[in-house]
């Protein structure tokens, strides 16, 4: 197999390093150079069409990309420990989660890298007003969050899953990039300590 990624401060290609740091799988990362556009070549977009990173390459040449997706192929072929729940109420409550860190969270971390990012100035026409307008919006986001942490130890519930690998790459990215966790958020910063504390979080 290959694992198509590349290093921090990228969001989704660690979202999978960290599953499988999490895992114990020992799969070693091929970088990908999105400097140089190297995911955006015919090459690449041979094997992923949308020109995207993370994508897993197996043995068979069957490509498999978008980062829950990877990690529900290593979830099946590793099942311990589990990171989307074991029960069908855990398992759709990590799904619930996943999608409502994607939609809620990330969502306007990623409009503000897209329209108010120096460093996407030259990739697409910039909306600066509307990038700049996400401030608030993910300020809204880290409010209701910090509400949601306030009675449990983890995103999904009382175990570490995807929804917390997902909420931790998603609010790590969003510092990187401009976008502060709000001091004023305590439960939703105890959370951030507990989660950057696990190894994975060094993936």
């Amino acid at each position: 197999m290959i694992l198509y990624g590349a290093p921090m401060p990228a969001p989704n290609p660690r979202r999978v390093r960290m599953f499988l740091a999490e895992k114990g799988v020992d799969l070693p990362e091929t970088r990908v150079d999105m400097m140089k556009r190297e995911h955006k070549s015919p090459e690449f977009r041979a094997k992923n069409s949308l020109g995207q990173i993370p994508a897993l390459e197996l043995d068979d040449g069957t490509v498999i990309s978008e980062t829950v997706a990877i990690c529900r192929f290593f979830e099946e072929t590793n099942p311990e420990p589990p990171l989307f729940g074991t029960t069908a109420v855990e398992k759709a409550l990590v799904d619930m989660w996943v999608r409502r860190i994607e939609f809620v969270l990330m969502t306007p971390v990623g409009n503000f890298w897209r329209h108010a990012h120096p460093r996407t100035a030259a990739l697409l026409t910039q909306y600066k007003d509307f990038g700049e307008s996400n401030r608030e919006a993910y300020a809204g986001a880290q409010r209701w969050l910090n509400r949601e942490l306030e009675d449990r130890e983890f995103i999904a519930g009382d175990a570490f899953t995807m929804a917390d690998i997902c909420a931790l790459s998603t609010v790590d990215f969003a510092t990187w990039i401009g976008l502060e966790l709000g001091e004023e958020f305590g439960a939703l910063k105890d959370w951030h300590d507990r989660v950057s504390a696990r190894p994975s979080a060094a993936a």
